[in-house]
């Protein structure tokens, strides 16, 4: 009887999981995470400025932009996770966070080198990394005709790369702001500047390693991993003990990057993903 029971339990549920996937075309945990992060920052940030963080620093004369950004984040989230809409929804999102990045992140580097235009610039890097990722898993057969060069094997090798490239800064930060960086970690964590070090060497290493392929799948793993512990560790408790608008949009941002790592990690992952949501076979 008990066995009879467990049968039937796993076939429940593993037909409720196919309907599941059916309906709303989930790519991996790690998709399904991204696109309710993207949902959670275009809700929060209509009425909430600070969780609109992730798309500053926006120049003055362009501030209603942050509201079209936020609408933008709501409709790609939801989106990603309908079947009819997930390919438009993932194609969108790249278009705009490349163009982001092209646009406002890149020239102002170059006009003031500081780390607000620089990690600006690598946050929107590494959320359009995830945002090319699904693409290329969701690309249609007119994707793959008339975008080769940003689908297949070539274009997941472009979104580990710009990845890869948004690493290295993160881990440089470390270093540069080395004080700023301990009075971060948690006290009951020992040896704060020893953790600053080494997870800043951590980013570089891994930015280096997914940009060459060596190692590739293990570094954005364990770089999602660290981010992860980034956000649970360091900004969760902060913005609960200091629920001020600076921890709360440092912990949205920090969701928001924890999440796209993930994405970026699943594309390692060797698997067939369900031909009935539309998805074909990813082999890495």
């Amino acid at each position: 009887m008990v066995i009879t029971q467990g049968v039937k339990w796993i076939w429940f549920n593993s037909t409720f999981n196919d309907r599941l996937i059916r309906t709303m075309r989930i790519g991996s945990v790690g998709h399904a995470v991204y696109a309710v992060i993207m949902i959670a920052l275009g809700i929060l940030g209509m009425f909430r400025s600070e969780y609109a963080v992730v798309w500053q620093p926006i120049p003055q004369s362009l501030h209603a932009l942050t509201y079209v950004c936020c609408f933008i984040s709501l409709a790609c989230g939801i989106g990603l996770l309908w079947p009819r809409a997930s390919i438009s929804a993932a194609r969108g999102l790249l278009v705009y966070l490349l163009l982001w990045l092209l646009l406002l992140r890149v020239p102002g580097i170059f006009i003031a080198f500081n780390v607000e235009f620089w990690w600006a610039a690598c946050k929107i890097a590494v959320m359009g990394a995830a945002a090319w990722v699904l693409y290329v898993w969701f690309a249609a057969d007119w994707d793959r005709r008339h975008l080769s060069f940003a689908t297949g094997e070539k274009g997941l090798r472009l979104a580990r790369v710009l990845y890869g490239l948004a690493l290295i800064p993160f881990g440089i930060a470390h270093f540069l702001y080395p004080k700023e960086t301990a009075s971060l970690v948690p006290r009951w964590i020992p040896w704060h500047m020893a953790w600053v070090y080494f997870t800043g060497g951590a980013y570089i290493a891994a930015g280096v390693a997914v940009i060459v392929g060596v190692c590739a799948r293990l570094a954005a793993a364990l770089s999602a991993l660290q981010t992860g512990l980034f956000t649970l560790l360091v900004w969760v408790p902060i913005a609960m003990a200091h629920p001020n608008a600076f921890q709360r949009s440092e912990t949205a941002v920090s969701a928001a990057l924890t999440a796209a790592a993930w994405v970026v990690a699943d594309s390692y992952r060797s698997r067939r993903l369900s031909s009935e949501a539309g998805l074909g076979a990813l082999e890495n």
